[in-house]
């Protein structure tokens, strides 16, 4: 099993990307999604609760993921999220994930085998309003998933880490004030 991780600027985005990972044979299981609260075109926040299912997150057509819920992830803010990523974040057992995430998103990126620096960009990205994908993968459906998520339109990581390094980013800072609405959709603007 592989880690496969992509950040996606808008929330139907993403939400595509996991119904394709799972059509493609992923299962949900598998499949984590972590969106920043403030992505209300999502309807997220309205099914968040614990033991829901990813279907009231992504639109009830793909199947079940254990534990969306909302989380408050530090320098984040409020997030809704759900599957294996939002129960390590959140620290949490038997799927129950709403509170405060102690170890952190980038803790829990690490965990999965993501390297530090692209942990800390994930962070950020949703921090600034973005929304996170990230699967375990059989060995034999990497490519696919690699695949799907870059046809997806997922960030790339590293123009948008030299965009952010050159406004003076240098690491994600779980002690930073969240971003507000405003400018988050202000970020927003600057990459559709």
């Amino acid at each position: 099993m592989k880690n496969i991780t992509a950040l996606f600027d808008d929330y139907s985005t993403a939400k595509q990307a996991v119904r394709d990972l799972e059509a493609a044979g992923i299962p949900s299981d598998d499949i984590s999604i972590v969106t920043h609260d403030a992505n209300k075109e999502s309807g997220a926040a309205e099914g968040a609760g614990v033991g829901a299912g990813i279907g009231a997150a992504v639109g009830g057509a793909g199947g079940l993921l254990a534990g969306l819920g909302l989380l408050a992830i530090p320098g984040v803010g409020p997030v809704v999220a759900a599957g294996w990523l939002a129960a390590t974040a959140a620290g949490a057992a038997g799927g129950a994930v709403v509170g405060a995430a102690a170890g952190g998103l980038v803790g829990a990126l690490a965990e999965a085998g993501v390297s530090d620096d692209d942990a800390q960009m994930y962070a950020e990205g949703v921090r600034r309003g973005g929304t996170l994908v990230s699967a375990h993968v059989a060995d034999e459906k990497y490519g696919i998933a690699q695949q799907i998520l870059t046809r997806a339109n997922m960030v790339n990581l590293e123009e948008r880490r030299r965009r952010y390094t050159e406004e003076g980013w240098e690491r994600f800072d779980p002690d930073a004030r969240p971003y507000s609405v405003d400018e988050i959709d202000a970020e927003r603007l600057r990459y559709r």
